[in-house]
């Protein structure tokens, strides 16, 4: 039996309930559930989602949790993966009233709390967004004002999450928003409109030499891309965490 050091709390099953349903884009759900004896997490966690078929086959998938610590449930936003064995049916098929079993908060070294203070360098790649997501909504709950700057690159704008929410965060004092398009580009559109690279980086980025406290989130390739791209800019290693993700075989 493990043992378990003073104020840590165990890592066990869950049996979750899906109290609403927010579709994100054409292709995300975010899924707002109440979580009996939830213990709490830390902005950039994730938690470890179970399905279980009436055969009694069990398929399990990993979701960062997109809401802030500070909020009265716990929400994960969901990316439909085609031929996935899971998210179709988080996406598609779940309705609110549902049990979901759930185990978490997961993850220590891609997490961030107001007190650690910044600045704060967030880089997300599609739904690479989620965990950073979790991290602006902690820094809005607690009104911090720790200079923070996203940057978010999606394929258009339609697939960009939290569309809405993030407009309203844009003025927000310390905080700046930037996006890159990669394929489509609305008429008029001002922002960038290619991959992140190291030009890019250093448009909107602080310098090396604020050591902002960088946090990269994507499929792999993005993660590793922007990573090396950082390296090359001078910034310190120690300082980048990366979250990667992509297709389960």
């Amino acid at each position: 039996m493990e043992r378990l050091s003073a104020g840590r709390v165990p890592i066990v099953w869950r049996t979750a309930t899906v109290s609403g349903l927010v579709d994100e884009s054409t292709h995300a759900r975010t899924l707002v559930l109440d979580v009996p004896g939830w213990p709490g997490h830390v902005a950039g966690q994730h938690v470890d989602v179970r399905l279980t078929a009436e055969d009694g086959y069990q398929a399990q998938r990993s979701y960062s949790i997109a809401s802030a610590p500070e909020a009265a449930q716990l929400a994960l936003t969901v990316e439909r993966i085609e031929d996935g064995e899971v998210s179709p049916y988080l996406s598609e098929d779940l309705v609110v009233g549902d049990p979901l079993e759930l185990r978490g908060p997961i993850g220590g070294p891609f997490t961030w709390r107001v007190a650690d203070a910044g600045p704060l360098l967030l880089l997300a790649g599609g739904s690479g967004l989620v965990p950073l997501m979790a991290m602006l909504r902690h820094r809005a709950a607690q009104r911090s004002v720790v200079d923070a700057h996203l940057l978010v690159s999606s394929r258009g704008l339609d697939d960009v999450l939290y569309r809405d929410e993030l407009a309203g965060l844009a003025g927000t004092v310390g905080l700046e928003i930037s996006y890159t398009l990669t394929r489509e580009q609305p008429a008029g559109w001002t922002g960038f409109a290619r991959r992140v690279d190291a030009e890019m980086l250093r448009a909107i980025a602080p310098p090396p030499s604020a050591r902002p406290r960088t946090f990269v989130c994507g499929p792999t390739p993005f993660v590793e891309h922007v990573a090396d791209a950082l390296v090359g800019l001078g910034y310190d290693q120690a300082t980048i965490h990366a979250e990667r993700f992509g297709p389960t075989g």
